[in-house]
C-alpha cells in the first residue's frame, strides 16, 4: 500500500516549507525514526522521522523546493505487516 509521506505544519502559522535535503533515496528501506528529510520554516531547520518500516518508492519533490503543507514529499510503501 502506498503512504504519502506529507509537508507537516510545523507551527500554527506554517503555511510552506522549504526541504532542505534527503536523507533517503528512491528503492531505500528506512526503519521507525530514521530521518527521511529535513524541511526549513521561517523559524527553524527540522527533521522529520519515518513513523514506521517503508520502502522509499517516489522522491516527490527537489531538494531546494518551497513545498506547501500538506503537500505530498515522498510516496512510500509499508513493509513488515
Amino acid at each position: 500500500m502506498v503512504v504519502k509521506i506529507k509537508m507537516p505544519k510545523l507551527s500554527p502559522d506554517m503555511t510552506e516549507g522549504v526541504l532542505c535535503q534527503y536523507m533517503v533515496e528512491e528503492g531505500d528501506v528506512v526503519e521507525p525514526g530514521q530521518l527521511l528529510f529535513e524541511v526549513e520554516t521561517d523559524k527553524v531547520v527540522s527533521q522529520i522521522e519515518a513513523p514506521s518500516a517503508m520502502r522509499v518508492v517516489s522522491l516527490k519533490a527537489e531538494e531546494g523546493d518551497t513545498v506547501a503543507v500538506g503537500e505530498t514529499v515522498l510516496e512510500t510503501e509499508e513493509i513488515g505487516k
